[in-house]
Order: structure tokens, then sequence, then C-alpha cells
């Protein structure tokens, strides 16, 4: 299989994932987000690039 047909793959299995999702809770985990977690105190703006 092609190395493009992976990386496709790749990417619908992971959109596929997120869409899967219950409203606040982690899409592969499935744990639900809480108040004190502190990834909801994360900005895009400090996020290392």
């Amino acid at each position: 299989m092609p190395k493009q047909a992976y990386l496709i793959l790749a990417l619908a299995l992971a959109l596929t994932l997120a869409a899967c999702a219950a409203p606040n809770r982690y899409p592969v985990s499935g744990e639900e987000c809480g108040p004190n977690d502190p990834v909801g105190e994360m900005h895009r703006s400090t996020a290392p690039t």
C-alpha cells in the first residue's frame, strides 16, 4: 500500500475517533473533562511550537 494511502487511512481514523467523543469527554480515553483539568488552562499562545 502506498505511503499516501496509509496517511489518508490514519487521518480518517483520527477524525472518526474524534467525532465519536461524547461532550465533555476526551475522545481517546473517554475520561470526563473536569473543572480541575490542567489542559483546560492551556492557551494556544503558550503552546510550544
